[in-house]
């Protein structure tokens, strides 16, 4: 990193405080699982319950009803609150994020085919579905998700780790020192990996 980079960023803090940790990747990339990881280790998180437990997802859904709002221009004040903190935006939202705050990223990843495989699962349980089949589905996922990396790579206000969602669960407490050097080395990193359920990793592709 050069040196005006590094004063740009210096800058960056200054003005706008604390970066809000953001959990981001597909629905079904592992970003709820995520959150349980850094509010187990002791990170305070942004969410509002409203979305309940499911089969889907067991442990919650952590998610916030203000991001679904974050394309359509409304009132953002509550990202000035969340900085310090984490909150799960998953990719399609994330592109909308302000420039007025500074984020650190944690993008999930994960196999399209167990994505898919888990969206058709959840969908078969509510009842509902698709009107777009998976060969479609999979190529908007990877035009998004090209988009979506092009975005932070090009936006100085992002930080961005990249984890994949089944390392993440082969070697949870790996995965825990990543995020935790990513976001200043302050969190419990043992109690992070043992938030992570090695069962719920469903629909699986491979070994």
């Amino acid at each position: 990193m050069t040196q005006v980079s590094l004063l740009y960023k210096l800058y960056r803090r200054i003005r706008y405080g604390q970066p809000v940790v953001v959990v981001s990747g597909l629905p079904r990339s592992g970003t709820s699982m995520t959150m349980q990881m850094l509010e187990a280790g002791g990170l305070g998180i942004v969410a509002d319950g409203l979305r309940e437990a499911d089969e889907s997802n067991p442990q919650g859904y952590y998610e916030l009803e203000q991001v679904k709002e974050l394309d359509k221009g409304g009132d953002l004040s509550w990202l000035v609150d969340a900085r310090g903190k984490a909150v799960k935006i998953v990719s399609l939202f994330l592109l909308h994020l302000p420039d007025s705050n500074n984020y650190k990223v944690i993008f999930m990843h994960r196999n399209l085919a167990e994505i898919l495989a888990s969206q058709a699962k959840m969908l078969e349980r509510r009842g509902e579905t698709s009107d777009t089949d998976d060969e479609r589905m999979r190529e908007l996922y990877i035009d998004h998700l090209a988009k979506a990396a092009r975005v932070l790579a090009s936006n100085r206000c992002f930080d961005i780790l990249d984890v994949q969602q089944r390392e993440a669960i082969k070697d949870p407490g790996g995965a825990a020192a990543r995020m935790n050097r990513f976001l200043g080395g302050k969190l419990d990193e043992t109690a992070m990996a043992a938030a992570v359920n090695p069962e719920l990793h469903r629909n699986r592709v491979g070994s």
